[in-house]
């Protein structure tokens, strides 16, 4: 029986988070997608990542070898996860500078072929384009596997933070469709035959 281990990185540097609830809406999705629609009986492990909670963790290290254990925890769960799912608030048109920070640290080899979804929430829909600018040219310098919808978010969609949007429900769910196959083709095995074609 496969193994899959998703985990989910929330930037964002303060809790509660609208951030923070739609990395988790698109990490419970994409559980549920998994372990229902495969046929595989796949035992699918969740971790999130909340920088808010560990950001302190990571502050003040100029090598790895600073790390306290638990943000060398926080970089081994992502080093060894099998579908990567990160978001940002936009902050000063990137992503925080702790979420950065947190990827300088992660081997730069560790994240290859690695399925990866790319979320972000900012104020308004002008900064959607932070998905293209800076999540994907990061993400391309690990040789990672950057999945083909990612997950744009702003302070309309929420209320109280919850999602209060049927347009990012539906953005959510397309993204989750759309990377299935590629998700799917790096944990499943694939017999001799198709191999052979």
């Amino acid at each position: 029986m496969p193994n899959i281990s998703i985990v989910a990185v929330s930037g964002s540097l303060h809790s509660p988070s609208k951030t923070t609830v739609l990395v988790h809406e698109i990490l419970e999705g994409f559980a549920t997608a998994l372990r229902s629609g495969s046929g595989n009986d796949l035992e699918v492990e969740t971790h999130l990542i909340e920088l808010s909670d560990i950001g302190r963790e990571f502050s003040g290290a100029l090598s790895r070898d600073d790390l306290s254990p638990i943000a060398e925890d926080a970089l081994r769960r992502i080093e060894s996860a099998t579908l990567l799912i990160v978001a940002s608030p936009v902050y000063r048109a990137s992503f925080t500078g702790l979420f950065k920070h947190v990827f300088d640290f992660v081997g730069q080899y560790a994240l290859i072929d690695k399925p990866v979804l790319l979320a972000a929430t900012g104020g308004s829909d002008r900064h959607a384009l932070i998905i293209e600018h800076q999540f994907r040219p990061l993400f391309s310098f690990f040789q990672a596997i950057t999945l083909p919808i990612g997950v744009y978010a702003s302070d309309t969609d929420f209320v109280d933070y919850r999602i209060d949007s049927q347009g990012l429900r539906d953005r959510i769910d397309q993204a989750i469709g759309r990377g299935l196959p590629v998700v799917r083709s790096t944990v499943l095995p694939v017999s001799e035959y198709v191999a052979t074609w």
